[in-house]
């Protein structure tokens, strides 16, 4: 059953907005564009820490959303309180068989410490 699942996840898609100007004249990214995406699944994909000059802990998920849901690989993901950032392109799944559109997944990573 492809999403949006009845009881799946509400995420957030965060996104650099246009570019504005610095107090030194430089572009940045402007504030975040936010974008609700409903009955998504996640689910986790890895974790792994790195203790050999500080104490790190790379977290990884995966995250289907219905099909075309426009993600980028720039593009942050808001899960609850936590904020992961998209990791790679993002694959939209359709069968080969039949055609049906069944939905976007992509890979999150966190990096912390």
């Amino acid at each position: 059953m492809p999403p949006p699942y009845p009881v799946g996840e509400t995420v957030t898609i965060l996104r650099p907005g246009p570019p504005v100007e610095d107090d030194y004249g430089n572009d940045v990214p402007g504030p975040d564009t936010e974008t609700q995406v409903a009955g998504c699944a996640v689910w986790p994909r890895t974790s792994n820490e790195d203790n050999q000059a500080r104490a790190q802990v790379i977290e990884g998920l995966n995250l289907v959303a219905p099909y075309g849901t426009d993600i980028r690989p720039h593009d942050r993901v808001k899960i609850g309180d936590l904020i992961y950032e998209v990791d790679g392109d993002p694959g939209d799944w359709a069968s080969p068989l039949t055609g049906t559109k069944a939905a976007t997944q992509v890979s999150l990573t966190r990096v912390t410490g």
